[in-house]
């Protein structure tokens, strides 16, 4: 069985002490080293920044109906609606 070798890049960044603070305790908070906090929240903003500036490109009959979908009227949403229906929490009918 041939194992696939694992190609790592090193990243150094020199950040003030109150950035590292900070995303050691959210790193903390998610179970999570500091190197992988970081890489995947690099990596995230990333695909951000990537689907933000992608061209879409589409037939002219795919974009009539894009247009089609996104002004046609909108239908309920039964679970959605039930939830909006109950009342909140701090409004308990039988603590008044």
């Amino acid at each position: 069985m041939s194992v696939a070798k694992r190609k790592e890049h090193p990243l150094s960044m020199r950040l003030p002490e109150a950035d590292i603070a900070l995303i050691d305790q959210a790193a903390r908070l998610r179970g999570r080293s500091r190197t992988d906090f970081v890489r995947e929240a690099a990596v995230r903003a990333a695909e951000d920044a990537l689907m933000e500036s992608g061209l879409v490109r589409m037939s002219g009959e795919g974009f009539a109906e894009f247009v089609a979908a996104m002004t046609a009227p909108s239908a309920p949403v039964a679970p959605l609606v039930a939830v909006l229906r109950r009342p909140a929490p701090w409004e308990d009918e039988g603590n008044g």
